[in-house]
């Protein structure tokens, strides 16, 4: 049985936690920031846990060895 290989696009995009959770940064932040309220970009501003569901898909085929 071949390694498995961590995909190379969820290295740049995701981080595991301390407790495994799996943390991604937020959407809606490069472009046509002008039309957004000031409270929309704050909230966008920091980094999000995946919801659970979406973090078993993440961990298991995009993150092996995370």
């Amino acid at each position: 049985m071949p390694k498995m290989k961590t995909k190379s696009s969820a290295k740049k995009r995701f981080r595991l936690t301390a407790s495994g959770r799996v943390r991604a940064n937020s959407a809606y932040r490069r472009h046509r920031l002008i039309s957004k309220t000031k409270s929309q970009k704050e909230r966008n501003q920091r980094t999000k846990i995946l919801a659970p569901a979406d973090a078993v898909v993440v961990r298991r085929h995009m993150l092996p060895n995370g």
